[in-house]
């Protein structure tokens, strides 16, 4: 694609069509192209989904909230100036565009490694404790977003009820597309680099059962091995043929969470904080550098040397690096130095698949990692349009439900009502349901 097609704001890659345009792009037209495919994309063997900031960014918009930024550190000289130049510097050798709040982390604790090498106790002691400063303010903020929207939830005000609720129906129907796969199928794996727990949410609020490496209920502990553990149940009349419960997927948060703790013995345990918690909740931490499972972008060593960020990374490659797999990434900038080397070695499969759904490219780096990709490989729904979380899902996204009911209304009114269409509502639903299933790259879907 030239660089005609990039300078344009609304693009938009399928299989075989290539459009971009600065006009407001027609969403009758376009779902007739889009949906289909997007359907065939989703209902592929293995199935994942990649949701960045921007998700919680345009939730919040929906919300009428004020969303958390990516800002940078608040730490005072001489270690502010310090940790400010050496990300501003690794960011941009990392081709990250500009430094934020994350390079700050990893650089900070970069210097607090080396203050302690050195033996510098009263510089280790003071840049420990500007750092927990800096994380508190940084977590509280988050949680004011999370509280700001569950207040609004049970707001008196019924426009601002009505507001929030809407943002919490659309957040529920984008993941109910994604996890309405058939039983059969292999789950849905949902990725996150977010701190905060809107996905859960969301999920809470819309049934879906979610599987992480977490064990236990008052308590819960960090699997160092991934067990394959599912959801079953027994029909009606039938035994020893469990069957898989519907509406189940996987989720992995690759930066972190704010409710996941170091405890005694380098165990893991994910706090039983309220989503919305209160800036004074008893659950927060009062060193959370020390306390908080919160990993910033990668570096190489970060991958390494911060536990359990190596596991995390592993779900992921193995999630997406194998033949018929394919992945949607909403939300993500494609500044994650790590997660865009997982997926470019996903493109050394053939039968693998990329779609992207971004409202933008901030310095252009989605351009620049499909500079080299296969086109055949990819999608593309780019701009403020398809971005946009309520144009995407009432417009784009398959629906929940699985088609096969659609198609058999349609027969159904058919018969009814006598009404037959051009397009042969009737004999083309019975094709489709007997037609074998389409393929996306070579994977059987």
């Amino acid at each position: 694609m030239d660089q005609e097609f990039w300078s344009k704001q609304h693009k938009l890659k399928l299989n075989t069509e290539v459009v971009s345009s600065n006009d407001m792009p027609d969403a009758i037209e376009h779902r007739k192209k889009i949906e289909p495919w997007l359907s065939a994309i989703f209902q592929s063997e293995h199935l994942s989904l990649l949701i960045g900031a921007g998700m919680s960014t345009g939730l919040s918009y929906m919300a009428g909230i004020q969303a958390q930024g990516m800002g940078r550190l608040n730490i005072p000289a001489p270690f502010g100036d310090l940790i400010r130049r050496s990300a501003d510097r690794s960011a941009s050798a990392m081709e990250r565009g500009e430094a934020n709040l994350e390079d700050d982390v990893r650089i900070a604790l970069e210097l607090i490694r080396g203050y302690q090498i050195l033996d510098d106790e009263d510089n280790f002691n003071r840049l420990v404790g500007h750092l927990n400063e800096s994380l508190s303010v940084f977590i509280r903020s988050v949680l004011a977003t999370e509280h700001s929207f569950v207040q609004k939830l049970s707001s008196a005000n019924e426009a601002e009820q009505s507001q929030a609720q809407l943002a919490l129906r659309y957040l529920n129907s984008f993941l109910l597309s994604f996890s309405s796969r058939a039983a059969s199928r292999e789950r849905l794996n949902i990725f996150t680099t977010n701190y905060d727990r809107f996905i859960e949410f969301g999920c809470d609020e819309s049934g879906i059962i979610l599987l992480d490496r977490f064990k236990g209920k008052l308590q819960p502990i960090f699997r160092n091995t991934r067990l394959e553990l599912d959801y079953h149940y027994n029909p009606p009349g039938i035994r020893g043929e469990p069957r898989y419960v519907e509406g189940v997927a996987r989720i992995t948060k690759l930066h972190g969470s704010l409710d996941w703790r170091f405890v005694s013995h380098g165990k893991i345990v994910r706090e039983l904080l309220p989503f919305g918690a209160a800036a004074n909740h008893p659950g927060l931490p009062a060193t959370p550098t020390n306390q908080v499972v919160i990993y910033p972008n990668s570096a190489k060593d970060v991958e390494t040397a911060f536990y359990p960020y190596s596991e995390l990374f592993r779900d992921f490659s193995s999630a997406i690096c194998r033949p018929n797999s394919s992945i949607v990434t909403y939300g993500y900038g494609f500044g994650d130095s790590h997660i865009n080397r997982t997926i470019g070695d996903m493109f050394t499969i053939p039968s693998t698949h990329l779609v992207i759904i971004a409202y933008g490219d901030p310095g252009d780096k989605i351009r620049k990692f499909l500079n080299d990709k296969n086109p055949a490989q990819y999608t593309l729904l780019m701009g403020n349009h398809f971005g946009d979380l309520k144009t995407l899902v009432d417009n784009y996204l398959p629906k929940s439900a699985i088609d096969r009911l659609t198609i058999k209304m349609r027969e159904l009114q058919s018969r009814r009502d006598g009404f037959i269409q051009n397009d042969r509502p009737t004999a083309v639903a019975t094709e489709i349901l007997q037609a074998p299933q389409p393929t996306v790259n070579g994977t059987d879907v």
